[in-house]
């Protein structure tokens, strides 16, 4: 059955409010930030607080489209333009995991320039005046979709002095209201020598943390479908015999409806798949039928349904996608100095909290 985006035609976001519960029991654990721990906050319905970010949720519903045991896009979704970075003939990285996408360093700033001088060219003439966004969304789309709907900037001057931005089309995050903090804690022990350094990893050592519980959680999701359209994507502008311009568009809207259909497949294959967002954050849909905001009724179709739509989408757009562009990085990998005081455990268990940032707005 076709998946019926129509009523997606005449809205300017798609929104959906989807609620969330612990998989088991009543507490969870948020995100935590350096410096800050939990980012609780206060709005007139009393105390609330920021489960995951935008970023790490842009990351969570990109690792939707990536076969871990293959290193490379689940076998339904070949076809779709992504960059794959090789070192010394193996695979190292790809855009689909670099947290900023395009501008990765192992893309751009290695000693192999092959694929940066490919995208200057593909730029050039942005270096002055407004930035042509339909060009600039032209050349993402052959080389990294993703990056029209995750956001990226790139940031060096080489390319249009550094002005080339996307916003982010899909955002998500998850909130949770009525909060309320369950205290718990635990000792790690060193049977061998409790007394023994802990800097050095030895001893035993006590720990605090902060769980929550909440009277609502909820992931909210936002498609900017006005953004999308305006990439004019499905857009021809040729002149005429008289030297006019012709714009033409396509009827069938062929990207936009790979975009949208891509957006949802993330969506459906996140909240049908895995939210063990870390250690002690483990949630589940509370219904398996999920509905819009906006529009009003507007029903996430299956996965099923969103896979086999991608499919005849993805071909239809083939000729404007390079599958895979293969990029080497060989370069050595140096250290960054060592902060003093920054290898203890509790450092380690902080940092593995942390959201990673992600390109956007």
């Amino acid at each position: 059955m076709t998946v019926d985006l129509s009523p997606l035609d005449s809205v300017p976001r798609l929104l959906f409010e989807i609620p969330l519960k612990p998989l088991q029991g009543q507490r969870f654990q948020p995100t935590g930030f350096p410096g800050l721990g939990a980012a609780t906050f206060q709005t007139p319905a009393g105390r609330c607080l920021l489960v995951e970010s935008a970023q790490s949720m842009a990351n969570r519903l990109e690792l939707t489209c990536w076969d871990e045991a293959r290193q490379d896009l689940k076998a339904e979704l070949a076809g779709l333009s992504h960059v794959r970075v090789l070192r010394n003939g193996r695979f190292l990285t790809d855009t689909v995991l670099e947290a900023h996408r395009l501008n990765s360093p192992y893309l751009l700033g290695g000693s192999d320039k092959t694929f940066f001088d490919t995208l200057k060219s593909k730029l050039g003439g942005l270096e002055e005046g407004p930035v042509d966004r339909r060009q600039l969304a032209v050349v993402l789309l052959r080389y990294d979709i993703g990056s029209l709907l995750h956001g990226v900037f790139l940031a060096k001057k080489e390319l249009a002095g550094g002005r080339l931005r996307v916003a982010r089309a899909l955002s998500a995050f998850i909130e949770a209201d009525g909060v309320d903090t369950a205290p718990s804690g635990g000792v790690k022990n060193d049977h061998v020598n409790p007394s023994g350094d802990t800097k050095a990893g030895f001893g035993n050592v006590p720990f605090a943390r902060d769980e929550f519980t909440a009277q609502r959680i909820t992931l909210y999701v936002n498609l900017d479908l006005i953004q999308i359209r305006g990439y004019g994507l499905d857009t021809m502008i040729r002149d005429g015999a008289d030297g006019e311009r012709i714009i033409e568009t396509a009827v069938d809207r062929p990207v936009e409806r790979l975009l949208v259909l891509l957006a949802l497949y993330k969506l459906r294959a996140l909240v049908e798949g895995s939210l063990r967002l870390r250690t002690a954050c483990d949630l589940e849909v509370t219904s398996s039928t999920i509905v819009a905001k906006v529009p009003v009724g507007f029903v996430l179709p299956s996965l099923l349904a969103l896979t086999d739509e991608l499919r005849s989408a993805i071909d239809a757009c083939a000729a404007r996608m390079e599958s895979v562009t293969e990029v080497t990085f060989n370069d050595v990998l140096k250290k960054a100095k060592k902060q003093e005081g920054a290898d203890t455990e509790e450092d380690a268990e902080a940092a593995d909290d942390e959201d990673s940032d992600h390109p956007g707005a």
